[in-house]
Parts: structure tokens; C-alpha cells; sequence
């Protein structure tokens, strides 16, 4: 009878594992290029998982979260401009009672700096939030490192 239960509190316990797994649709990756030997551009990349999708960092207040980027003062370089990004996907939805725009797939914002030394580590956080057509998930917060070269 003991080892019935075991078995069985297992069982309960790997299939409850498996329905808590945290869902991450969106992973990040980073580059940096040289454009000269004082000017540099940062290449923040999300690659999105089918069905889902990231907001624009020119969302209007009401709406989602936008996509934003906080970048760590430093003596090394300086940020030139804001981050750019790609033309996205305009849409009404319901969900926020406005037109919001958004990313699938992947998208690529990228930053231009200026350098005051020749090799650097661009340091800082991004936020963004990652919804589908049933749910979104909370906010999320990453930190990012970038070595420029």
C-alpha cells in the first residue's frame, strides 16, 4: 500500500511539475558592430515564438507594456539618438480598446553609440511584454551585457 502511494504522489507530482513550467515565447540575443572607430550600433534581437508577440516601444499610454530600454551610464560611450526599430504591425485590440503596434516572429531594435574608448561592455535592462490572441504574460524584465569591439 506504501508503495502505491508513492508511486501515485510521483505521478501527481511530475504531471504538476509539467503544468508549471513557465512559459517563455521569447528568447533575446545581442551584437555590437563597429561603424567606425568612434561610432558603434547595438543590435537587440527577439526571436518570438509562433502565436506570439511583443509591443512596440511607441505604444500609447492605456495600452500594453511597450518594449523599452534603460542602458547603464558610462564614461566609455554615449548613446546617439534613441534605440530604432522596424515598422510594426498596427492593430486594433479589444483586449486594451486601442490600435497597438507589435512584433512577431523576430524584431531587431538597434542603438547607435558614440565611443570614447576603443573596446567597451554596453550594459543595461530591457522590459517588454508577450501576449497571444488568449493571454498575456506579466512583464518581464532582462538585463543585457553587449562587448563592442
Amino acid at each position: 500500500m506504501k508503495k502505491i502511494t508513492l508511486v501515485l504522489s510521483l505521478v501527481l507530482f511530475t504531471i504538476a511539475g509539467a503544468f508549471a513550467q513557465i512559459e517563455k515565447p521569447v528568447t533575446w540575443s545581442y551584437a555590437a558592430k563597429k561603424i567606425s572607430k568612434t561610432e558603434a550600433v547595438l543590435y537587440l534581437k527577439a526571436t518570438i515564438e509562433d502565436r506570439w508577440h511583443i509591443y512596440s516601444q511607441n505604444v500609447k499610454d492605456g495600452g500594453p507594456v511597450k518594449t523599452t530600454f534603460t542602458f547603464s551610464p558610462s564614461k566609455d560611450f554615449s548613446l546617439v539618438g534613441k534605440p530604432v526599430e522596424p515598422k510594426a504591425i498596427v492593430k486594433y485590440e479589444d483586449t486594451f480598446k486601442m490600435n497597438v503596434s507589435y512584433f512577431e516572429k523576430s524584431v531587431i531594435f538597434q542603438q547607435k553609440i558614440k565611443l570614447n574608448k576603443a573596446a567597451t561592455t554596453v550594459k543595461g535592462k530591457l522590459e517588454f511584454m508577450v501576449c497571444n490572441d488568449k493571454q498575456c504574460l506579466p512583464p518581464e524584465e532582462i538585463e543585457f551585457s553587449i562587448p563592442v569591439k
